[in-house]
């Protein structure tokens, strides 16, 4: 029998971050899911350009797929995050995948899902029990701007959080967030695509709406 979902990612980030979220369905509001995750050699314009061909050999082995990269560094920051998403899933889409397909595009990256109002968020990035907190250290270093939802640029300020707590940076730390941090309160546009098609594609039974995890 074909498994679940292939997952598609851009490099390790995206998908250790995928597999961390994927292995808590109940907090995405789905049930549990066999999938497997590859990397495109060629990163995110490999996943531009090529995802079509990519999945095509795996047409008979998953129900699903799913494609998932950064606008930024695509070679299409010329085109919004949805509007490159419609363009890449028009492609696997006529190359046999259908309605079984999504592409979700990270705008501008993967770091902008990293900042969510959670005290895991410290700890995967080593600032636990560290003052002052981390938002707070960031809003004095100006990568952070007082009342805004995110740092302006949410990769800058991941890059600086780590050297300050000297943590090394590495692909584990995205699939510590996606194992520990609430969805409860995301509204990052691209992250709502991704948990509305996984719950349109597997919705849990007799599931009540995603937990506050």
């Amino acid at each position: 029998m074909p498994k679940d979902l292939v997952v598609l990612a851009a490099d390790k980030n995206i998908d250790y971050g995928v597999q961390g979220l994927l292995s808590r369905p109940a907090a995405l509001g789905i049930r549990p899911v066999q999938f497997d995750s590859f990397v495109h050699p060629r990163r995110d314009p490999g996943c531009v350009h090529e995802a079509h061909d990519f999945l095509r050999s795996l047409l008979g082995e998953y129900q699903h797929a799913l494609v998932m990269f950064d606008r930024l560094g695509s070679g299409r920051e010329d085109l919004a995050g949805h509007e490159l998403s419609d363009e890449v899933e028009a492609r696997v889409t006529a190359h046999g995948w259908g309605q079984r397909a999504a592409v979700i595009v990270l705008d501008p990256e993967i770091e902008v899902w990293v900042f969510a109002n959670s005290p895991h968020v410290e700890r995967c990035l080593g600032w636990t029990g560290r003052r002052p907190a981390l938002r707070r250290w960031l809003e004095t270093q100006g990568l952070w701007h007082p009342g805004q939802v995110k740092p302006f640029n949410p990769k800058e300020a991941l890059v600086k959080a780590l050297q300050k707590s000297k943590k090394p940076r590495s692909s584990a730390i995205y699939r510590c967030l996606g194992q520990r941090v609430s969805l409860r309160d995301c509204s990052d546009a691209a992250f709502l695509r991704f948990r509305q098609t996984l719950t349109r594609w597997f919705a849990a039974q007799n599931a009540s709406g995603p937990e506050g995890m």
